[in-house]
């Protein structure tokens, strides 16, 4: 705690001073433009990796990046999203999973959490998706490489499960409303993107060059395959 009262001291002494205008500005009103769905973990700081000041993301935050399908959960996060397409005007989705992740490492085992945290393993059912993918699909893999196909896949389908949500699939229908699936690597700070186009996690900034960058419609019709 003296850790974090130190921290914000220095917040209220040094940023805040600093950055004066922009918290009177914050007050009166948010008007972020990207929701951005990312994992618990500590480790993970999505300001920092995106470089973004205070005011420009509504994030949500959990266990595995999961976001229930539509229906499935009366917890915060459809309330979060909702609120985050209609209230706020948001026109750019973000999932966020990340290498290393204990939560996809806990999905992988996930009969061995039930006894011991039951409330990790019923929200961890809700990548009952992801599970079964990697059960059928990646008999081959082990280690690593197996945790990182699991990671991979859970991006995908939570943007899956973003579709079933009626506000997002009459954004989507209309044009007005973008899904990107994103990992990041903790240990060189690299970020990919998968590309609906190459079935593959790329570089962002290589996405402009190579027209992987399509609208929301085709995104709707091609999303849905996996990473090669």
């Amino acid at each position: 705690m003296k850790q974090l009262i130190q921290g914000l001291h220095q917040f209220q002494t040094n940023y805040f001073e600093t950055h004066r205008d922009l918290f009177e500005l914050l007050s009166h009103g948010q008007h972020p433009r990207v929701l951005f769905i990312t994992c618990s973990d500590s480790r993970i700081d999505p300001s920092l990796i995106t470089q973004t000041e205070p005011g420009e993301m509504f994030i949500i935050r959990n266990a595995g990046n999961i976001i229930p399908p539509y229906g499935a959960s009366n917890g915060g996060e459809p309330a979060a999203v909702e609120y985050a397409i209609y209230a706020l005007g948001i026109n750019e989705i973000v999932v966020c999973g990340h290498y290393r992740c204990g939560a996809m490492k806990g999905l992988l085992k996930i009969d061995k959490l039930e006894e011991d945290m039951p409330a990790v393993y019923q929200w961890l059912k809700h990548a009952e998706a992801t599970r079964r993918i990697i059960k059928e699909h990646y008999q081959d893999y082990e280690g690593d490489e197996l945790l990182n196909g699991a990671v991979e896949e859970n991006v995908l389908n939570q943007l899956q499960n973003l579709r079933t949500y009626p506000v997002i699939q009459s954004r989507l229908r209309s044009e007005e409303i973008r899904l990107h699936g994103w990992v990041y690597k903790i240990e060189t700070g690299e970020v990919l993107e998968y590309s609906p186009l190459q079935k593959q996690f790329l570089p962002p900034q290589t996405q402009f060059s190579r027209g992987a960058w399509i609208t929301p419609q085709q995104q709707a019709r091609i999303y849905k395959g996996s990473p090669e």
